[in-house]
């Protein structure tokens, strides 16, 4: 038989600590692999019927909210979740690797929650369907990293390794080719009204369609490629599968809406591929 548990002295903690010591790490395993096959639905699901909202936004999809206040909260669980599990859950030495690794999520998903969403001006509401699978991903997506960077890194490269250092620079690229897109998107929309589109150009927009989407996929590429794990692996397909099939969407758009205006030598997302 094995030793006896007391059941009366037990505490969640207690129980977080059998429980996580034997089961956590091949769950967020199971949980990458979910996240994997979910990329793989939303891929084939958004070929066919356009993400429903921005420009795409529907009532069919449930009512309508603010696009600034859907935004905030649904990207909300990115920061707060891997911050509460940094400073509740994790105790002892943690690597210099994780706590970088574990920074940059955190700036990434400040900025897009606390910046971004102040400056949206206009712009279609958020359908309530959508906007609560963003809340679900970002909770699901920002516990699993956390707890995969911060207990789980095992073997991974160290802040030395070309792999963790090449990663880190891509990521850093890609957040300014994010940023940067954002800023050139926001200033046509203030020259517009709330409904009037136009052609962006400077920066990467002179070269691809969606150059936002193309630097939020450099961020979680190199993200991946510095933490050397399934988790963030399986973050990085997501994205590709979420944002690839909307820049072609968005690519079919402009050319429609554009006509013979719109620049012919421009990709969807990715430069001289697709």
């Amino acid at each position: 038989m094995g030793p006896h548990l007391d059941f009366r002295n037990i505490t969640l903690a207690r129980l977080y600590q059998i429980w996580g010591t034997n089961a956590e790490a091949p769950l967020l395993d199971v949980m990458a692999l979910v996240m994997i096959a979910t990329a793989v639905v939303t891929y084939v699901t958004l070929q066919a019927i356009p993400a429903p909202y921005g420009r795409y936004a529907s009532n069919a999809f449930g009512p309508l909210i603010p696009s600034n206040v859907a935004w905030f909260i649904q990207e909300c669980p990115s920061f707060f979740v891997p911050l509460f599990v940094y400073i509740r859950m994790n105790s002892g030495y943690v690597p210099i690797e994780s706590k970088i690794l574990m920074a940059l999520f955190g700036i990434h998903y400040f900025q897009r929650t606390f910046i971004y969403s102040t400056m949206i001006r206009g712009g279609k509401k958020t359908p309530l369907v959508p906007f609560l699978l963003a809340f679900i991903f970002c909770t699901y997506n920002g516990y699993m990293q956390a707890r995969a960077i911060l207990k789980f890194r095992g073997a991974a490269p160290n802040i030395h390794h070309p792999y963790f250092i090449a990663g880190v620079a891509i990521f850093l690229f890609g957040m300014f080719i994010n940023i940067q897109s954002d800023h050139i998107l926001r200033n046509l929309r203030q020259e517009g009204s709330e409904h009037h589109y136009q052609i962006p150009y400077g920066g990467l927009f002179e070269y691809i369609t969606s150059a936002n989407y193309f630097g939020e996929l450099l961020e979680w590429f190199g993200f991946a490629l510095a933490a050397y794990q399934l988790q963030a692996l399986a973050f990085a397909v997501f994205t590709f599968s979420n944002l690839v099939p909307r820049a072609i969407t968005h690519q079919e758009w402009y050319v429609k809406t554009f006509k013979g205006k719109y620049p012919r030598d421009r990709y969807a997302i990715l430069p001289f591929l697709v």
